[in-house]
């Protein structure tokens, strides 16, 4: 049987974000983040719910994070949930904790608070905030958007 342990969030962080490392130097990050979910109660009134979720990003994603996330900055993250599990030492009970461990991360819309460049200078990462991919002029050797500006927008011609 086929197993999946896939999580996409897409959220704001609750608390500043401290980065520690591990003995061997790998940078760990600890964040809170609140998903809300707007749904019409039996009445027709709004109910609006929102859910905690504890986050651990690991090596250079800490890192970012580290740097430009704050308290109330949007982010969307991808990552596998994981199940840790302990004794407590003073009640000697099992205790158990479902996080998600981070291992794709965006930075989603402007700065909320402190933290962080704005505009020109750009994150050594895997993928720079979606500011700055935005405003990235489109390459001729690119599909995508740059290969579409070359039709005409002619509505006959839509395959569907």
């Amino acid at each position: 049987m086929a197993n999946v342990n896939k999580v996409m969030l897409l959220g704001n962080i609750t608390r500043d974000l401290e980065v520690r490392y591990t003995p061997k130097g790998t940078a760990v990050c600890d964040l809170g983040m609140a998903v809300n979910r707007i749904r019409t109660g039996d009445n027709g009134e709004r109910i609006e719910e929102v859910t905690y979720v504890d986050v651990t990003l690991w090596g250079r994603q800490a890192e970012l994070a580290g740097q430009y996330l704050s308290k109330g900055r949007s982010v969307f993250i991808e990552g596998r949930l994981q199940l840790d599990q302990w004794d407590d030492k003073q009640t000697g009970q099992k205790r158990s904790r479902l996080r998600v461990v981070g291992e794709n991360m965006q930075f989603i819309g402007g700065q909320g608070g402190s933290g962080g460049n704005q505009g020109g200078s750009s994150a050594p990462s895997q993928q720079a905030p979606p500011s700055e991919q935005q405003q990235a002029p489109p390459q001729s050797n690119q599909g995508g958007a740059a290969a579409a500006e070359n039709f005409d927008n002619d509505d006959d011609d839509i395959p569907f």
